[in-house]
């Protein structure tokens, strides 16, 4: 199983401590362009324009100037970089044993600025979000699809591709062919926050139970035992099933 998921702009990066060091990075086929996308962040975070080329307020503008330095800033283990709503859902730090190994294999976040990471990556804290059209790369989106399409379609496998991710990150990756039919993006009802936590709460309890599902309705199915659930087919060839999912009050 794949579960995919945003990362979040909320982040809790350490203060000291090596680098990140591009090579050992889950997924290495990416070093390349990482490299050029962290290169390419640094150089137009010190530029004046930075804050209007990156859609950030000048409330964040230390977030910004942080970037500058963002090949050699303290790495952190992704599993306790990224906070917020999903992220405090998810409770990682909580699930041990064959859970927290499953979080480890299943879980893939998709990243603005590394591509694809797993929780167990270290990085550094970076402020870049996958819609921004970065000078000298490009809109993010389309850059990174063709970057990891073979990566995540090889990750896949045989088997279910669990889409948790928000809509601004969509575009970095669209299973195609057999994948395209195993995939599954969750849909919350509501506002955004309600939206992320009940994400977070489908990814610890795939990872915390385990799944045995090798298909979109067996995976309903699963998840029914705990949160309500409507499965619909995909729209068209080539789109996702879409799984609705409302947690418990």
């Amino acid at each position: 199983m794949l579960i995919l998921l945003p990362p979040s702009e909320t982040k809790t990066p350490r203060a000291h401590g090596a680098p990140t060091a591009l090579e050992t990075l889950s997924f290495p086929g990416l070093t390349p362009a990482r490299r050029t996308v962290l290169t390419a962040l640094a150089e137009v975070s010190a530029a004046p324009e930075a804050l209007d080329v990156l859609g950030v307020p000048a409330s964040l503008a230390a977030e910004v100037a942080r970037n500058t330095t963002v090949l050699n800033s303290p790495a952190t283990p992704v599993g306790r970089l990224y906070t917020g709503v999903l992220y405090d859902a998810l409770d990682l730090s909580t699930l041990t044993g064959p859970a927290r190994r499953r979080a480890n294999s299943w879980l893939v976040v998709v990243s603005a600025a590394y591509g694809a990471l797993r929780m167990t990556d270290r990085v550094g804290g970076y402020r870049l979000a996958m819609d921004v059209d970065l000078p000298g790369v490009g809109r993010l989106g389309p850059w990174w699809r063709d970057r990891l399409a073979d990566q995540l379609t090889t990750t896949a496998g045989a088997g279910l591709v669990v889409d948790c991710r928000s809509t601004t990150y969509l575009p970095a990756w669209h299973p195609t062919g057999p994948v395209a039919r195993r995939w599954v993006r969750v849909l919350v009802p509501g506002a955004s926050h309600h939206a992320k936590h009940t994400r977070g709460l489908v990814a610890r309890r795939l990872c915390h139970d385990g799944s045995a599902a090798r298909t979109p309705t067996a995976l309903a199915t699963e998840l029914a035992a705990a949160f309500e659930v409507r499965l619909d087919p995909p729209a068209r060839p080539g789109r996702p099933w879409e799984l609705q999912v409302t947690a418990p009050a």
